[in-house]
């Protein structure tokens, strides 16, 4: 199916119109923050799922419940998608915890006045191809990434918009100091030493001991067995697991196995045009 079957246009982007109504994105606009809301942003295949692992860990003191007994997208669901007007949100008790893959300039009023604890997680913009081609594949609410998916990528004419324009957006907010940048490859890197940041960040003082064990929960291979985080429960005609399972794989530099010495130099090429003005030092480069 095309784009004008699957998607809505809004504000320059598209999004899923399955998960993005009208009524969804009215209530968005208007969306009351609360000071110690935690917001993890992110744009798609970059890492969100994990973050929706780590994030309740650490808030709840390392309680594996926090993260066995709700979806992750009701657990920190989405703030633009059609599930949050249902939830109850104002009823459930603070911290409050969001997800949002919008870009920081569409963020709704509120935010720019109470200033929520915001974690941004960014990836290698070749990783994010690769696992973003995978999940076009298998969603029947995305567009098929088709022969031209590459092209279409960097010229941000897919669900969410640019990468670049995303990360951008971001990495300009102003009010830094209630914005923590990480990296999908920090967390493969050291992900004791990532939750324990983290942990600083949200100001939730937990002992060498609860650090460990969340990191340990959080590893990829662990993470994989979570019936609530796999996304197991989706029905196939939703996401077909048979093509590509969601968490797939969890590694750096897949990239190599999906483009092609000169698709990767094009890449390179835009990228390098498209980042040349952002001061930002990352881990990939």
């Amino acid at each position: 199916m095309t784009e004008a079957e699957l998607y809505t246009f809004y504000k320059g982007i598209f999004l899923p119109v399955y998960f993005h109504t009208s009524q969804s994105l009215k209530y968005f606009e208007k969306f009351s923050f609360q000071p110690d809301d935690i917001i993890i942003a992110s744009y798609p295949k970059s890492g969100t799922t994990w973050m929706q692992e780590i994030v309740p860990l650490i808030v709840s003191g390392g309680d594996p419940a926090s993260v066995e007994t709700l979806p992750n997208w009701d657990r920190v669901p989405w703030l633009e998608e059609n599930r949050i007007g249902i939830l109850n949100i104002h009823k459930r008790p603070s911290p409050r915890m969001f997800t949002t893959h919008i870009q920081y300039n569409m963020i709704p009023p509120s935010f720019f006045e109470v200033k929520p604890r915001v974690i941004n997680v960014m990836r290698n913009p070749k990783d994010v191809f690769t696992s973003y081609f995978y999940y076009s594949e298998m969603s029947s609410n995305w567009v098929s990434p088709g022969s031209q998916f590459l092209h279409k990528f960097l010229d941000g004419k897919v669900a969410y918009g640019s990468w670049f324009d995303h990360v951008k957006s971001w990495l300009n907010a102003e009010d830094k100091e209630h914005i923590m940048y990480i990296s999908y490859e920090e967390m493969i890197m050291d992900l004791k030493d990532t939750v324990a940041r983290i942990a600083q960040f949200l100001q939730k003082f937990l002992d060498a001991e609860v650090i460990e064990k969340i990191a340990d929960r959080c590893l990829f291979k662990n993470m994989k067995k979570n019936n609530m985080s796999n996304y197991k429960s989706v029905p196939r005609e939703q996401l077909d697991q048979t093509k590509s399972e969601f968490l797939r794989k969890g590694i750096v530099g897949d990239w190599k196995n999906q483009l092609t010495v000169e698709e990767a130099e094009y890449f390179d090429a835009v990228y390098k045009d498209k980042m040349k003005d952002v001061q930002y030092k990352f881990v990939w480069e």
